[in-house]
């Protein structure tokens, strides 16, 4: 089995998308799996919803629009999770770069 997905975006993904289980030990692959198959609900169901998540992740709209069309080797619905799951990683990497300081290693400081 693979290594486990960051639980703090399996958690934000989970509610964002409106899955239901334990997110804090799944896979990339498990989490794929679950996500494309909300995904498919969701183009059927809830497009416009789908798009205003899309969005509020920051998933680029040319990519969206590469992976919903029809020459995409991937259905829609894989393709878009693929998109979410690949744009969480990005946000985990920026924020490891960006790390702000930890305010408890600053001790002698009053503010």
């Amino acid at each position: 089995m693979g290594d486990y997905f960051d639980p703090k975006s399996t958690a934000l993904l989970a509610t964002s998308f409106e899955i239901e289980g334990d997110p804090s030990e799944v896979t990339e692959e498990q989490l794929l799996y679950v996500l494309s198959e909300r995904i498919a609900y969701m183009i059927d169901h809830k497009f416009d919803y789908l798009m205003h998540l899309m969005y509020r992740f920051d998933v680029l709209e040319y990519k969206i629009r590469d992976a919903i069309a029809p020459q995409n080797p991937d259905p829609a619905n894989v393709a878009l999770a693929k998109l979410v799951i690949e744009r969480q990683k990005e946000r985990l990497e920026l924020r490891k770069k960006y790390k702000s300081p930890d305010f408890d290693d600053l001790e002698g400081w009053d503010f």
